[in-house]
């Protein structure tokens, strides 16, 4: 093949995107990280010690991105799928082995999320020593808002993480109880993978997560970075 040529696809590449406020540029999507038990009450409502032990990390598919204001199709194979909110951190410089104290120099901004959670097989993966990817890697299983550029709202250590369903409180937090911090986080991930332009990393959930029906209309946000909005088809 000649260099000089210009690449010819078998099909068009798919490559997902986020919506970033207030512009008319994409952001687009490499990586999809996500921490596993970031909250202290969350870890001991699923039934673990909260000690800061090692952070632990699962990932989501790219294109299981799904905008604000969308339709969250019931996923198949499951009658117990669960709402986790958390904040999303949107990487734009990447690196290995990141300090923590540069840590939010490589953060292009922040955005809500939703980890939503085949909660069932999530259940049975675990008994059975499984991997969770069928529990966490469906179709849409990453709800999330348009990116916020730090340039804009800096970078939150603290402020309310919030989440309704049908207008009930159903999770209520703190940034600042995060129990590994956003930079703890990036140099610690960044130690076992390299981070790239277009990572992003789902932070954790506070306590009370639960189950969503069809219907259901789901409202949550982070206080200085934005809300979010789906409704169970």
């Amino acid at each position: 093949m000649n260099p000089s040529e210009p690449t010819e696809y078998l099909f068009a590449p798919i490559i997902p995107t986020l919506s970033i406020a207030d512009s008319s540029q994409r952001f687009p999507v490499r990586r999809v990280y996500c921490v596993g038990r970031n909250y202290a009450e969350h870890a001991r409502e699923m039934g673990h010690d909260p000690d800061r032990e090692p952070p632990f990390f699962f990932t989501k598919h790219p294109d299981s991105l799904l905008p604000d204001g969308s339709e969250f199709p019931y996923p198949p194979g499951t009658e117990d799928v669960h709402h986790e909110i958390e904040m999303v951190v949107a990487i734009s410089m990447g690196g290995s082995n990141i300090p923590v104290e540069q840590a939010l120099q490589h953060v292009y901004g922040y955005a809500v999320g939703l980890d939503m959670t085949r909660r069932d097989l999530q259940a049975e993966a675990k008994k059975m020593g499984r991997p969770w990817a069928v529990a966490k890697g469906f179709d849409h299983a990453a709800p999330c808002s348009a990116l916020v550029p730090a340039a804009k709202i800096g970078h939150p250590k603290d402020g309310r993480i919030w989440l309704e369903v049908n207008g009930e409180p159903r999770q209520e937090g703190d940034l600042a109880s995060l129990i590994w911090s956003v930079p703890e986080v990036i140099a610690y991930l960044s130690r076992l993978f390299v981070l790239e332009p277009g990572d992003l990393i789902m932070t954790g959930t506070p306590a009370g997560v639960g189950a969503v029906h069809r219907g259901d209309k789901l409202i949550g946000g982070v206080e200085g970075v934005g809300t979010l909005e789906i409704t169970v088809r």
